[in-house]
C-alpha cells in the first residue's frame, strides 16, 4: 500500500533537507494528446519535478476528465485536470460515477473550457437543430467532453441516440473524421485555441464553422446546477473563423484525492503559482491560473487545506 500512496512520511520529508527526502512520484491525469490538458499538464509535471525537491511528476496520456477522476479515486498519488461538472459528478457520486463516489480535493481552479461544437461549409449543418440525422462524435469515452456534449444536445431539444449517428471520438480522431468525411460534426470541450482545431481551420479546402449553443445554459443550469457560464470563442481564435461564435464555458480545476498530505497539496499548488511564467511559455490558458479566480464558490468540490494554507498567505480573501 505504501508504493501507491502518498504517504505521510515521504510528505513529511518534505520539509527536510533534500539529501534526507524521500521521493514521491507523482502521476499528473490529462487528456489526449490534441487538447490542452496534456501539454499544460506535461508543464506542470516539468515545473513540479524541477522545482519541489523530492517529487518526481510525469504526464500521463487519458481519455479526459472522467479517466483522470477515476485515476484519483484509486488512492494511488494522482492529481488531474478535470472539468468542473465532472468533478461534481465524481464527487457526489452521480452519472459516470453513481454509487462510486471519489473522495476529491481542489487544489486550484484553472483556466475557462470552451464547447466547441465544430462542422465545415457543406455539411448543411448551421443551427444545433441541423445535427438531427447527421454524423456526430460527441467525445471519447472518459472525457468531460462527452458530459458536457450530452448536456448541450438535451438542452438544444435533441435526443443524443435517436437524433444523430453517434460516434466517440477524441478531438485529434475527430479532427481526421472531418477531413475524411467521415462525421459531419464533432463535440470538444477545451480552452483556447485547441490545437487540433487549428489544424483543421488552416486545412486547405476547409472552412471551419462553430455552431452557436449559449442558449442552452439556461436550461443547463437549471438541471445540473450553475456551472455553465454563456461565453464567446473570439473569431481570432481559429482560421476562417467569420465570427465571434457564442457556446457555453465550464471551469476546469485541479483536483487531488483528500488522502494528499497538506505539505504535499501546500507545495503543488504554490509551485503552479510562482512558475506560472514557465506554464504559460508552455501554454497561454496557463494566463487564467490567477488569484482572483482562487474562491469557495469557484468549485463545486471543497478546496484542499494545503492550498487554502498557500491562498491564505497570498491573501486571499475568499478562505
Amino acid at each position: 500500500m505504501r508504493k501507491y500512496l502518498v504517504g505521510m512520511a515521504a510528505v513529511c520529508a518534505l520539509a527536510l533537507p533534500a539529501a534526507a527526502q524521500e521521493q514521491i512520484n507523482l502521476s499528473i491525469g490529462t487528456g489526449g494528446t490534441g487538447g490542452v490538458y496534456y501539454p499544460l499538464g506535461g508543464g506542470i509535471a516539468n515545473v513540479l519535478s524541477k522545482y519541489v525537491p523530492g517529487m518526481q511528476a510525469t504526464a500521463e496520456v487519458t481519455g479526459g476528465s472522467v479517466d483522470n477522476l477515476k485515476l484519483i479515486g484509486t488512492g494511488k498519488p494522482y492529481i488531474g485536470l478535470s472539468m468542473a461538472d465532472a468533478g461534481q459528478d465524481a464527487y457526489r457520486g452521480e452519472g459516470k460515477f453513481k454509487g462510486a463516489k471519489v473522495p476529491l480535493r481542489t487544489l486550484l481552479v484553472a483556466y475557462p473550457n470552451r464547447m466547441h461544437v465544430v462542422t465545415v461549409e457543406g455539411t448543411g449543418i448551421n443551427t444545433m437543430k441541423d445535427l438531427k440525422g447527421k454524423r456526430v462524435s460527441t467525445g471519447s469515452p472518459g472525457s468531460a467532453t462527452e458530459v458536457m456534449a450530452f448536456r448541450v444536445i438535451e438542452a438544444a431539444g435533441l435526443d443524443r441516440d435517436r437524433d444523430m449517428r453517434r460516434e466517440r471520438l477524441g478531438v485529434a480522431e475527430s479532427v481526421n473524421a472531418v477531413k475524411d468525411r467521415k462525421i459531419d460534426a464533432f463535440f470538444w470541450v477545451g480552452g483556447l485555441p485547441t490545437a487540433a482545431i487549428t489544424d483543421l481551420a488552416a486545412t486547405p479546402g476547409v472552412k471551419i464553422k462553430l455552431i452557436d449553443h449559449a442558449d442552452t445554459v439556461p436550461a443547463m443550469n437549471k438541471k445540473y446546477g450553475n456551472l455553465y457560464t454563456e461565453d464567446v470563442i473570439p473569431k481570432t481564435t481559429y482560421p476562417g473563423m467569420t465570427a465571434d461564435n457564442k457556446q457555453a464555458t465550464v471551469w476546469n480545476i485541479i483536483v487531488a484525492n483528500e488522502n494528499l498530505s497538506d505539505q504535499a497539496a501546500y507545495n503543488i499548488v504554490k509551485t503552479i503559482f510562482e512558475k506560472r511564467d514557465e506554464l504559460i511559455q508552455v501554454h497561454k490558458e496557463a494566463a487564467n491560473f490567477k488569484l482572483e479566480n482562487q474562491r469557495p464558490a469557484a468549485s463545486p468540490i471543497p478546496f484542499h487545506p494545503g492550498a487554502i494554507r498557500y491562498f491564505k498567505e497570498k491573501g486571499v480573501k475568499a478562505f
